[in-house]
């Protein structure tokens, strides 16, 4: 086998948990070339691992110009693959499977585009690891390759630059963080509203973060210093005195060396903490009630990583209910969902973690 492509468009989370099938395939065939396709803005999250593999950007243009994404279609044709796995497949990936000459082409069985595959792989429902089903999911992919599984890399990795954690160090010191004690980030936003956990809820949460002898980061960008004040301001002024309210990450990297920092992060799920597990930092997550928990659970542990969603605690609010009716209950269900739930696991998680560890 002389050259692979592994197609991954999309978002953080996916981009890093996709990158144990090029490590596993460069350890199978460690002749080949690997080849890795992701969208441009998601490269800097592993921007400095060591690679075995190259990194194919599919940029924006490609989107935006069916003409644009069918000439970069032909000269991915044209390195002539042996092998494709489409981890994505959707529209823009299946323009580039369809137009490619490889032998062998894998993917997940899908009914519309399962034709442009020599190979599909059906998802399984019930986790039969505590690596969560994206990762089981991913692995599955493999199987018409015949991979040695000793040879299958399991964990995501970041690598952050010396220079980048120094950076991170003198940040947080200007702002008066003693790197001593013991820092925590919290997640307070989601990638979008309806993968955020209650301001008032998650007010509370800090405040049981911060009883005992911790410094908090809250992780959020610039255009949500409004919805992170308003979350700021919910907490008692004793948590607000252990808040480092303006100690931001400017970019990626940033955030990256700042989480390295950490002792753990707290909070909702997303690319935050998706990026935590590769830095090997623990993590308490809190799914949003249409999320499907069994899926990006990875590592679970009820030690280093804990997860919780209200199907745990009110599994009768999810009976007979689909996708679509879960989206739309979803603030309904998500107020529901009180911090009392899962109080114990919390406090088991920040005695393990952050108490035990200073």
């Amino acid at each position: 086998m002389k050259k692979i492509l592994v197609i991954q468009q999309k978002m953080i989370g996916d981009v890093l948990v996709s990158t144990i099938l090029c490590e596993t395939l460069c350890k199978a065939y460690p002749d080949a070339q690997v080849d890795y396709l992701i969208y441009e803005n998601t490269y800097q999250v592993f921007a400095e691992n060591k690679k075995n593999y190259n990194v194919i950007f599919f940029k924006n243009e490609y989107r935006n110009s069916k003409l644009s994404l069918i000439k970069f279609a032909l000269t991915l044709k044209n390195e002539n693959y042996d092998v494709i796995i489409d981890a994505y497949s959707k529209l823009e990936s299946w323009v580039i499977v369809g137009l490619s000459n490889a032998k062998t082409k894998i993917s997940f069985r899908k009914n519309i585009s399962n034709f442009l595959y020599t190979h599909l792989i059906d998802r399984h429902q019930i986790p039969t690891t505590n690596l969560g089903l994206v990762i089981e999911h991913r692995l599955k992919l493999l199987d018409p390759l015949h991979i040695n599984k000793d040879l299958y890399v399991t964990n995501a990795q970041i690598f952050v630059t010396e220079a980048e954690n120094l950076n991170a160090q003198k940040l947080l010191q200007a702002n008066g963080v003693n790197l001593d004690k013991p820092i925590v980030m919290l997640n307070i936003l989601g990638s979008s509203a309806s993968k955020t956990y209650p301001f008032k809820n998650m007010a509370k949460i800090i405040d049981k973060v911060a009883q005992n002898n911790v410094q908090i980061l809250l992780n959020y960008i610039p255009n949500q210093q409004k919805q992170a004040t308003e979350i700021y301001n919910l907490c008692t002024q004793a948590t607000q005195q252990k808040i480092y309210f303006n100690v931001l990450g400017n970019n990626l990297r940033g955030l990256l060396a700042l989480i390295n920092q950490c002792g753990a992060v707290i909070g909702n799920d997303g690319g935050t903490m998706n990026m935590a597990k590769a830095l090997n930092k623990p993590t308490f997550i809190i799914f949003s009630p249409w999320i499907e928990k069994k899926a990006w659970n990875t590592y679970e542990d009820g030690m280093k990583h804990v997860s919780v969603h209200l199907n745990d605690f009110k599994p009768n609010l999810f009976k007979n209910k689909n996708l679509k009716s879960l989206k739309k209950e979803n603030n309904l269900l998500y107020n529901q969902f009180e911090p009392a739930f899962f109080n114990d696991l919390l406090t088991h998680f920040i005695n393990i973690n952050l108490v035990n560890e200073q």
